[in-house]
């Protein structure tokens, strides 16, 4: 009877150091994944305000009151890179609070 229960211990503290391990390597991956998700979210966001700032340059040569599109173009740029800067920071923070919470 003894003999049993040792083996179910072993047994169970075998189970719990696979978890342990599985659980290690999912956090060594975490800021791993949350830096590549930021990147590709930050480049996202490049790439949309080139592309809107592309289409009114594009407005604006078409335009009798091009220096005021341009403004305002430029100024719409400016808008959207502060936004991806803040989405980024935001995302690297979501999951840095994620890695330290499961950590």
């Amino acid at each position: 009877m003894n003999e049993k229960r040792i083996r179910e211990v072993i047994e169970i503290e075998k189970q719990a150091e696979e978890m342990l391990a599985l659980a290690k390597r999912e956090a060594e991956q975490l800021p791993i994944q949350a830096e590549a998700e930021a990147r590709d979210l930050l480049e996202k966001a490049r790439a949309s305000a080139r592309e809107e700032a592309r289409s009114m340059l594009e407005h604006v040569e078409a335009a009798d009151d091009g220096a005021e599109i341009m403004s305002k173009a430029k100024e719409r740029m400016g808008e959207s890179e502060e936004l991806a800067a803040r989405n980024i920071e935001r995302a690297v923070t979501y999951v840095l609070e994620r890695v330290v919470g499961k950590a």
